[in-house]
């Protein structure tokens, strides 16, 4: 079974993303409503929930563990991989690889949280992989809670995806990292506004695609993840109707979120 986390609902793009490319395996979602967002949350607290949340999602039946939060995955996921003996994945290096290998001048904007900016690791690890390119990162602490209201469509969500775009559009950048598990659902805010020749990297189906990847290469492992008869979970710390709709809107179908204290 697959253990899935985030702050709220954005990583439940990821379970969608993960539900369709690998159907036979179930999941465990927890998201962690009660302390979103994790954006604008210290290193250390970070640490805590990411720890607490793993723990939760083991004792459920979890094998191996999906980050689905920038914020997380850019604090807390080497400290999970030290701590637990399990496969870890992130949503970050994914999504770098995939930028790398789009982007035709090496100018790559990123948004995400001002923890997810703050943590330099996009950076770092897209030196790693292509070393004359450039990032641009911009932290948009608005959009999370705006995607958690399901603002999606309003003229304000829109003007503040203008303004947080302007200074990338002038970086001229050929692509745009989605650097947070919430942004795909504005998608039909961002493209338009960051220009429809940029190429859009969307760090749920990356993340996805690489556990479809290391599944397909380590048979042992897959099968260890089957559990016959077993539907998938969605749990949150807390509740509200627009969490409720959001849920129902990403995954196409309605979701039962069972509420819970972590």
């Amino acid at each position: 079974m697959i253990g899935i986390f985030d702050s709220g609902v954005g990583g439940m793009t990821v379970a969608r993303a993960i539900e369709q490319l690998l159907p036979d395996l179930p999941y465990i979602y927890f998201g962690d409503l009660a302390h979103s967002p994790y954006g604008s949350k210290s290193r250390e607290m970070l640490i805590e929930y990411s720890c607490r949340n793993t723990d939760f999602l083991l004792a459920q039946g979890a094998k191996i563990i999906v980050i689905a939060c920038n914020s997380a995955s850019s604090t807390a996921s080497y400290i999970l991989r030290e701590r637990y003996q399990m496969p870890i994945i992130d949503v970050i290096s994914p999504a770098v690889r995939k930028a790398a290998d789009l982007s035709e001048h090496g100018r790559i904007g990123l948004i995400g949280t001002r923890a997810t900016v703050n943590s330099g690791v996009y950076g770092k690890r897209l030196e790693e992989i292509r070393p004359k390119s450039r990032l641009y990162p911009q932290a948009c602490p608005l959009l999370v809670p705006l995607v958690e209201e399901g603002w999606l469509d309003r003229r304000e969500t829109k003007m503040i995806v203008r303004k947080y775009l302007h200074p990338l559009r002038n970086k001229q950048i050929d692509t745009l990292i989605l650097g947070c598990t919430h942004y795909p659902l504005l998608k039909k805010a961002i493209i338009p506004r960051i220009g429809k020749r940029v190429h859009i990297i969307d760090s749920s189906v990356e993340a996805a695609l690489y556990l479809k990847t290391m599944l397909d290469q380590d048979t042992a492992l897959y099968e260890s993840l089957h559990a016959p008869d077993t539907a998938n979970r969605y749990y949150v710390s807390d509740l509200s109707s627009p969490v409720q709709s959001l849920a129902a809107s990403i995954f196409g179908r309605s979701v039962h979120l069972e509420k819970i204290n972590v």
